[in-house]
This record gives C-alpha cells, sequence and structure tokens, in this order.
C-alpha cells in the first residue's frame, strides 16, 4: 500500500530542557535514527517543524504547522494536509527505537479505517500511528474547537485500535523499546544505555 511517513518534530521539549530531536545516541541524532529506519520502508517522507532551517541536514521536504502553538494535533494536521498520499504514518520525534516493519504492518491494517492506533499496555499511541488525510479537515475543526488533545480528534473517527495481542505476530519486536520515548533527561539516558552507550 502506497503511503507516506511523518515525523513531527514540534514540541517545545520543555521536560528534557534541549531539543529532543538533536539528542545523539550512538552518534547520530535522535532524528536522523528515526528518518534513517523510515526510509527503508517509505519513500515519502515529510517532516513537520516550525524551525526548518534547523533540520536541512536531514535534506527531507518539511512543511510547517498551520496553527502554530497547538501542539501535536497541529503537527499531524500540517503533516496530513501536505502528504499527497491517502494513507499516512504519524511518529513523534522523540522516539529513538521505532520500528520499520511495525509501522508497515500498521499501514497494511489501515483499509477502511481513518486511523490504526496502537494500544501498549493500556495507553493510546497516537504519535506512532496511522492516519487517512482526509482526517485533515476533522484535526482542523476540532482545533478552531479548541479540542486539543488527541483523544477528542479520535472520538470522531472510524478507528482500529490494536493491543499487544493484535500485534504478537511481531513478537520479534520489542514494543517496550518501540514505543519509548524521551520526555526528560533520566530517559535520554536510558536511552543511551539502552543503545549499547554512555556518550
Amino acid at each position: 500500500m502506497k503511503a507516506a511517513a511523518i515525523i513531527l518534530s514540534g514540541g517545545k521539549s520543555s521536560r528534557m530542557g534541549t531539543n529532543k530531536a538533536l539528542l545523539k545516541i550512538n552518534e547520530k541524532t535522535n532524528i536522523e535514527r528515526i528518518a534513517d529506519t523510515l526510509k527503508g520502508y517509505f519513500s515519502d517522507i515529510l517532516l513537520v517543524t516550525n524551525n526548518p532551517e534547523v533540520y536541512e541536514f536531514l535534506e527531507l521536504e518539511m512543511v510547517s504547522d498551520h496553527y502554530p502553538g497547538m501542539g501535536p494535533l497541529a503537527g499531524v494536521h500540517a503533516g496530513l494536509a501536505a502528504s499527497e498520499c491517502e494513507v499516512n504514518f504519524i511518529v513523534a520525534c522523540d522516539m529513538p527505537f521505532i520500528s520499520g516493519e511495525l509501522a508497515g504492518a500498521l499501514v497494511n491494517s489501515c483499509r477502511e479505517y481513518d486511523a490504526v492506533i496502537p494500544v501498549i499496555a493500556g495507553k493510546q499511541q497516537p504519535l506512532f500511528a496511522v492516519f487517512k488525510k482526509k482526517v485533515a479537515g476533522e484535526v482542523a475543526k476540532n482545533i478552531e474547537a479548541g479540542r486539543l488533545r488527541m483523544k477528542h480528534l479520535l472520538e470522531h473517527l472510524n478507528v482500529l485500535y490494536l493491543t499487544e495481542r493484535d500485534l504478537q505476530e511481531y513478537s520479534s519486536i520489542d514494543l517496550e523499546r518501540v514505543f519509548f520515548n524521551m520526555n526528560h533527561p533520566n530517559e535520554y539516558e536510558d536511552a543511551k544505555k539502552w543503545a549499547g552507550t554512555d556518550r
């Protein structure tokens, strides 16, 4: 199935104290790790950022928020609006151990659904998920109404939720690692140890 990958590099990184996307693990920035993984599975990769000059080294197509300062939902909207594909895999920039294989599996599960959302350890993961391009209009309506939480958007969509049980055929994938995200300095330290380095 033809699909695009959209990386969200927004967010103030206030809890981390520095730009999470540019933190290095094994001499490679977090966002490079994500982009390099996705390149093996997606020919179209779009980066949503309001600071494109910072990410020129990635040589990716970039787009900025239509609704700056409105959180992840604004990034989802910008990515979907700019994408040329009907099916889109969306991922946050603070997940250093993503799985391209799992992203592809979510894409292939999309079929008639508006979105495919993993639910890991009981928690929805809308920032490692698939959304149809047509959802952009519904996202915009939510933002303009001040409903900025992902769960408010999902309430209005035809969503396929996939739990660990649903994903068990991908048992070789460590889901805890895939869905690990770095928000605090100690989590960055954990990620470096997990990656086999303390640099």
